[in-house]
């Protein structure tokens, strides 16, 4: 195929196509968001990546599921596959809060409007064009798909879910960030090999009817999980299969795994082992316009969020409980080069809305960037799921130089006149540091991220102080973060700033009572903290704390867990982040009295 110019967007209607001169088009592609170019944004990156191989790609952006489905037809039938995806977010938490009430908007939508995507939008959508095309391949891919592939608790209907290949039939599923996965299926295309072949490649999943058609290299160590049907009997049976399916997402080298459902299997491939620096480069480096599509009129919100923002790593070896990150992008840390980050700033230096402040230059933990193992035949055996709990590892290279000249050298870029840290720090890795150029590397790093890095609230994520539910969510003591909170104060001081920490907090977890929240409480009111960043905990596919929150029990130690499963528990917890607020004050006094805890009255209001 020949190559084509890139585009300054992919075009998204049957008008925009015609004005391209295209006769056909290579793979189209749903999303669940408004489409923006922006490499933010995951369908832009797919198609950038097909782009770039020479596809004619389409994107239609939030097709309408509720009319006569024109939409999905206006462009025909690809050449080779439809691709499709809910977008950024999975659809149900995009559209429901904790207590499952609907949300009343959408920031990936123009104008900020909810209701432009269904309800498990890659299932209805995926079900919409096998229907009306269904000789055509479909692949899915992007967070919704990613974390429900294998079974999976549904928190919104309360209910065990088989992997959504089942659920649909789609014929591919690209989990996590899959660039390079989706390259080797182009490859293997466009030399004219059946699309079966693509059941080698890592970091995809499919769907067989017949044990014999699961692909297995010589050697290749595969694991059979508890099927589907046996897990909606058996919670204990889901437990088990959720610890490997987690223990090989922490792994380099994983085993594949399969698991039964229905009349057939679901055959899950292992991710790529190792990325070479140019291949972490890559999906950034990619001509995007950094724009939304000119068909919008309205602006969109999470585009606003996000516009001066530059993502420096993918993953995350913090192995919270209840985050999804290491099972989609994965434990190990995949950083972009100096050169790639800084060919980004000046790219965004030039743009025409761009204001002089880089708002965050980070990760989903800003300060874990160009953080691995020391010795890497020991990262090779490891199965942990976090690097840093119960304690920081031996083995983990904590030394923050590697971000402290990359935030120097972006500071130093004509033009900006602020590098902010938007997406958050983990603090225990700026403590205990084990040799004294890591400790000089960690003390710079807090120095000048209170000095220059701070918008004035920086984000960190404490989630609880009961040293019991910190555990399960496996979170550092709160003593650290009191710790942390007392050297930024004094960083403060040292430079005539007045900034504030934003703790992130978390209620009704799995472990969390009633004592433990009003613990947290008092620990606040202590520290003189109104928290204003909290959330009621919501399940989410594929993680620890949803598989505790459904089965009861943690898989690791099989031992009981509490968890507030009732609306009026779980809105008492949520209650004690408010304790401040005179209108909380009453309704905690009413149901302290009612289960008759003035013990806690006592401690929260002692003047009262």
């Amino acid at each position: 195929m020949q190559k084509q110019t890139a585009l300054p967007f992919f075009p998204t209607s049957a008008k925009e196509v015609e004005q391209l001169g295209w006769t056909s088009i290579d793979v189209i592609l749903f999303t669940g968001d408004a489409y923006v170019d922006h490499p933010s944004f995951g369908v832009a990156v797919i198609g950038r990546v097909l782009e770039k191989q020479g596809l004619k790609v389409a994107i239609v952006p939030q097709p309408n599921w509720q009319d006569d489905l024109r939409d999905f037809r206006k462009l025909g039938k690809p050449n080779l596959f439809f691709g499709i995806t809910a977008g950024n977010m999975d659809s149900m938490i995009n559209h429901y809060t904790a207590a499952k009430r609907l949300r009343s908007n959408d920031d990936y939508t123009a104008g900020g409007k909810a209701g432009r995507r269904p309800d498990y939008a890659v299932k209805v959508y995926t079900c919409i064009v096998k229907k009306l095309f269904p000789d055509v391949p479909v692949i899915l891919g992007g967070i919704e798909a990613s974390l429900r592939r294998f079974t999976h608790y549904d928190y919104w209907s309360d209910s065990l879910m088989p992997s959504v290949l089942a659920e649909t039939k789609a014929d591919l599923l690209f989990y996590g960030m899959a660039e390079k996965a989706l390259e080797e299926f182009v490859k293997l295309l466009q030399a004219g090999k059946p699309f079966s072949e693509a059941r080698k490649i890592p970091q995809l999943a499919y769907l067989v009817k017949d044990k014999a058609d699961i692909e297995v290299e010589d050697g290749a160590k595969t694991i059979y999980l508890h099927s589907f049907e046996k897990c909606q009997k058996d919670k204990l049976a889901f437990g088990e299969n959720f610890k490997f399916i987690e223990e090989e997402s922490n792994k380099i080298h994983a085993a594949r795994i399969v698991e039964p459902v229905g009349n057939g299997f679901v055959v899950v491939n292992p991710p790529f082992a190792y990325l070479t620096q140019d291949e972490n480069d890559a999906p950034y480096e990619l001509p995007y316009s950094r724009l939304p599509h000119p068909r919008y009129k309205e602006a969109i919100p999470a585009f606003d969020m996000i516009k001066n923002s530059i993502n420096i790593h993918r993953g995350c070896f913090g192995g919270c409980s209840f985050c999804t990150i290491s099972a989609h992008q994965g434990k190990f840390i995949r950083s972009r080069s100096p050169e790639s980050v800084m060919r980004e700033v000046l790219n965004l230096s030039k743009m025409p809305y761009f204001n002089g402040t880089i708002t965050d230059l980070g990760g989903p933990s800003a300060n874990m960037y160009m953080m691995s193992g020391i010795d890497k035949a020991i990262c090779e055996k490891c199965k942990r799921p976090s690097c840093i709990f119960p304690a920081i590892c031996k083995n983990l290279d904590t030394n923050h130089k590697p971000q402290n000249d990359l935030l120097q050298a972006a500071r130093d870029v004509a033009g900006i006149k602020h590098v902010f840290i938007g997406s958050g720090i983990r603090y225990d890795l700026l403590f205990n540091a084990p040799n004294v150029e890591t400790k000089k590397s960690s003390d710079e790093y807090f120095a000048n991220l209170v000095k220059y890095h701070v918008s004035g609230r920086l984000k960190v994520a404490p989630e609880h102080s009961s040293d019991e539910v910190l555990k399960l969510m496996r979170k550092p003591s709160f003593a650290l973060f009191k710790r942390f909170k007392d050297e930024f104060d004094k960083l403060n001081a040292r430079f005539g700033k007045r900034q504030y920490i934003i703790p992130y907090f978390i209620s009704s977890h799995p472990g969390s009572t009633i004592d433990a929240m009003a613990a947290l409480a008092e620990n606040n009111r202590q520290l003189n903290i109104n928290p204003e960043q909290v959330q009621d905990f919501t399940p989410t596919p594929m993680t620890l704390s949803s598989c505790i929150y459904y089965t009861g029990i943690d898989p690791y130690t099989g031992k009981k867990v509490y968890v507030a499963r009732s609306k009026d528990d779980k809105k008492m917890q949520n209650a004690f982040f408010f304790w401040y607020k005179p209108e909380y004050r009453k309704i905690l006094f009413e149901y302290l009295k009612r289960i008759k805890r003035t013990d806690i009255l006592n401690k929260l209001y002692p003047r009262r």
